[in-house]
């Protein structure tokens, strides 16, 4: 039986490396470090892409995008959600709207927040209005108080068309 609405949620974490920029949400922001992952490493979309195939019980980013495949080597996240949300509209599903944080001390997220949150949008073909970005801290505490990484939570909302 095909519900007419569901609700996913999604969960992502990369550690910091080498580089000189992270991608959040699709947006390029210079930082000190990279983040050590297979693809372009956006926590943001990654957890965006579990959170609406968890919605539609499809499984989760790894099993449709392993890191073990050279496919996906370097790949921007972009790409993969765009995979994603063709998968939806395949099953006849649509999103109603996203709500994220990104948990991180550093880099600071706040003046990129409106960029985020039009990439996103712009991302999923949906309106900006159905679209929440959020950024906090874990206030010095744990791995991400000590600046060794960042994590992403999402949840979403889809209704079957």
């Amino acid at each position: 039986m095909k519900h007419a609405i569901r609700i996913g949620c999604g969960f992502d974490v990369h550690a910091f490396g080498s580089g000189d920029h992270i991608y959040i949400g699709g947006i390029k922001i210079p930082f000190d470090y990279g983040v050590k992952a297979h693809s372009d490493g956006d926590v943001l979309l990654h957890a965006l892409c579990d959170a609406l195939l968890g919605a539609v019980a499809l499984g989760d980013i790894g099993k449709h995008f392993p890191d073990n495949d050279n496919r996906f080597q370097d790949i921007a996240s972009r790409h993969l959600l765009a995979q994603v949300c063709r998968m939806l509209s395949d099953k006849a599903y649509q999103i109603v709207n996203v709500d994220a944080t990104v948990i991180a001390e550093v880099p600071k997220l706040l003046p990129f927040i409106p960029k985020i949150r039009q990439s996103v949008a712009s991302l999923l073909g949906i309106a900006e209005d159905c679209v929440n970005i959020k950024a906090t801290t874990t206030e010095a505490l744990g791995f991400i108080g000590r600046r060794e990484g960042i994590v992403a939570q999402c949840v979403v909302l889809v209704e079957h068309i």
